[in-house]
């Protein structure tokens, strides 16, 4: 019999989790029983009291398996923790939140086929705030410049694949995962399929402006080069502005040798020069400091405890 893995990460999650869970466990029994089943849920250093509710949600379902984080390696990180611990043939990534609806992870799986590695879902009407689905669109204009990824392929956090698939994403060892650029990486057959989209019922989205910049930052940095062949495209630019600036100067002192050559303009210039060069040793910086922290092993994640159901 096949299994498929669950995989969520849990932050701050204490109020709704269970919920997701029995609705989870009612599709299970009502839907995939021709499946085994194992639930893994990664608790990402939650500040509220996330890692007691999930423990004893545990000792009533055996399936559950809990990977208990030192500190808050973000979404990613504790994905990538669940994926080191699944089993399945299939693994199923979801939100601890209940906005990607567990009763509908079938369609996901029945989208898989010889012809298709991942299936991500695709919302008809998305229930994000305003904030959470601008950063979707820039993070989906990134991964489109950046990653090659087709126009129309939308990604989301709901999604499931084969294990090859998880397989090859976990030689990635560095730190600062970035999913997307993993999946699209190892395969191009992926598809979409819509599901819906709900409102959250209780709290609010835990990305953070500071969350989404640092998440865009891997995917530039970790996943393409091509930031720093911009930086050069800029470079580039901001010279023949300066030369431009030069000519003018020089043309204007030619043909008006009692008119002083103004500060204003060498003021500019420097301004210009100065703005590009701190623009590319910033991109420079930020690409050589993350090789530095991958010499030295600085780890995706740190497991506190592995907390599972004797069966």
């Amino acid at each position: 019999m096949r299994m498929i893995s669950f995989v969520i990460p849990c932050y701050n999650s204490e109020k709704y989790i269970e919920k997701t869970i029995d609705e989870l466990m009612s599709t299970i029994k009502n839907n995939l029983s021709n499946y085994k089943t194992e639930i893994l849920l990664i608790n990402d250093s939650s500040k509220d009291n996330t890692i007691g509710k999930i423990k004893d949600i545990s000792k009533k379902i055996t399936e559950i398996k809990i990977i208990d984080l030192a500190k808050n390696f973000g979404q990613h990180s504790a994905i990538m923790a669940g994926l080191k611990f699944s089993k399945g043939d299939i693994i199923v990534c979801m939100d601890d939140d209940g906005q990607t609806p567990p009763n509908e992870v079938e369609k996901l799986i029945n989208a898989l086929d010889c012809n298709t590695d991942v299936v991500y879902a695709k919302y008809k009407n998305k229930k994000h705030s305003y904030f959470r689905n601008l950063g979707s669109k820039i993070n989906d204009s990134m991964a489109q410049s950046l990653l090659s990824k087709p126009k129309n392929l939308y990604i989301s956090s709901y999604f499931c694949m084969k294990k090859y698939v998880k397989d090859e994403i976990l030689l990635y060892n560095n730190p600062y995962p970035y999913l997307e650029g993993l999946v699209l990486r190892t395969t191009n057959k992926i598809k979409n399929v819509e599901v819906d989209h709900r409102e959250r019922e209780i709290g609010k989205t835990n990305y953070s402006i500071k969350k989404l910049l640092k998440l865009w930052l891997n995917g530039f940095t970790n996943f393409s080069v091509k930031p720093l062949r911009i930086a050069i495209v800029f470079s580039m630019i901001f010279a023949i502005i300066a030369i431009l600036i030069t000519t003018i100067v020089i043309i204007n002192k030619l043909n008006n040798p009692n008119v002083p050559i103004g500060w204003s303009s060498v003021i500019v210039l420097l301004l210009i020069i100065g703005a590009a060069i701190t623009f590319i040793l910033g991109l420079i910086g930020e690409y050589i400091g993350r090789i530095y922290l991958s010499i030295n092993n600085n780890p995706q994640y740190v497991i506190r405890e592995v907390y599972e159901n004797e069966k």
